[in-house]
C-alpha cells in the first residue's frame, strides 16, 4: 500500500536511490552512533541507516507513516517517537559521554523554526545532516555581503559550522517538490563566540528587518553612532555587510 504525501506535513519522499547513498555516504554513519532521524517518511533512508546502526531513534508526526514504519521495522531497531519534532525534547535522548547525531528531510515549511529549535540542544550534538530546500541553505551559508546573507545566517553560524554538500533535483522525489533541494552539514562551533543568544536575536531581528537602510537608521533607538564605530562597524554600511564577529560585539553592549 503506498502512503500518499500530505500537503499539511510538507510531505516530499525522496526515492531516487543514488541520492540517497550519497546522503549516507556524507553522513557516515558508525554501528554505535547515537542517531535520531527527523521525518522518516517511508523509511527510504531510515532502511539504509539501520544497515550499519545498532539502532536508530526516529521522530515522526504523521500517524499513519508511524504505523507504517512500526509494521516494516523491528521495535528494537528502530524506536519511534511520535510527535511534532517542533516540540521534541531531544535532550532526553542523549545519554552521558554520548553526543547525538541529527539527521532528516526536514519539512521546508517549518524548516528555519525547527532549525532554531535544534540550535537549543546543540551543546549535546555532535553533527546535523539535513535536507532542506537550497535557498534556505544558500542563507545558512552564505558570506556578509551576500544578498541572501541575514538573520539566519548570523544566529546559525555563530553556533555551527555549515556547509553545503550537494544539490538534489526535484526529480528525485515523489511528489516532486517545485524547488532544488540542498544537503547540508551543520557541525556546532567548540567554542562559540561569548554573548546571550537573546540578545543576539534581538539585534539580528531588527538589524534586518530594514535591510535596505544604513546600518545606523536600521539600530536607531538601540545603538548610538559612537556604539557603532566601537564594535569596529561603518555607521553607513548595511546590515548584510555586517559580519558575525560585529553583531556579537553589539549584542554584548546590549
Amino acid at each position: 500500500m503506498k502512503h500518499i504525501a500530505r500537503k499539511r506535513f510538507g510531505q516530499n519522499f525522496l526515492t531516487d536511490q543514488n541520492v540517497l547513498h550519497d546522503i549516507l555516504k556524507a553522513i557516515a554513519p558508525a554501528a554505535e552512533d547515537l542517531m535520531v532521524e527527523i521525518g522518516p517518511g517511508q523509511g527510504a533512508m531510515t532502511a539504509l541507516l539501520l544497515q550499519t546502526l545498532d539502532r536508530l531513534h526516529a521522530v515522526e508526526l504523521d500517524r499513519d507513516l508511524v504505523t507504517w514504519l512500526q509494521k516494516k521495522f523491528a521495535a528494537d531497531r528502530l524506536i519511534i517517537h511520535s510527535g511534532d519534532a517542533l516540540q521534541f525534547d531531544f535532550a532526553a535522548l542523549v545519554s552521558p559521554g554520548r553526543k547525538l547525531r541529527i539527521v532528516g528531510n526536514l519539512p521546508y515549511n517549518i524548516s528555519s523554526p525547527l532549525l532554531f529549535h535544534l540550535a537549543e540542544y546543540v551543546g549535546q550534538v555532535e553533527d546535523q545532516h539535513f535536507m532542506l530546500q537550497k535557498e534556505v541553505v544558500e542563507r545558512m551559508v552564505a558570506e556578509p555581503g551576500s544578498k541572501d546573507y541575514g538573520r539566519l545566517s548570523v544566529m546559525l553560524q555563530w553556533r555551527y559550522q555549515m556547509e553545503l554538500l550537494f544539490i538534489v533535483p526535484p526529480e528525485a522525489f515523489d511528489p516532486p517538490p517545485k524547488v532544488d533541494s540542498a544537503i547540508v552539514r551543520m557541525i556546532p562551533v567548540t567554542t562559540p563566540l561569548e554573548c546571550e543568544r537573546l540578545k543576539l536575536e534581538q539585534v539580528v531581528t531588527k538589524a534586518f528587518s530594514q535591510r535596505r537602510k544604513v546600518i545606523r537608521n536600521s539600530l536607531s533607538g538601540m545603538f548610538t553612532e559612537a556604539q557603532l564605530v566601537e564594535a569596529g562597524i561603518d555607521p553607513q554600511s548595511r546590515p548584510e555587510t555586517v559580519g558575525l564577529a560585529s553583531y556579537v560585539r553589539l549584542a554584548r553592549v546590549l
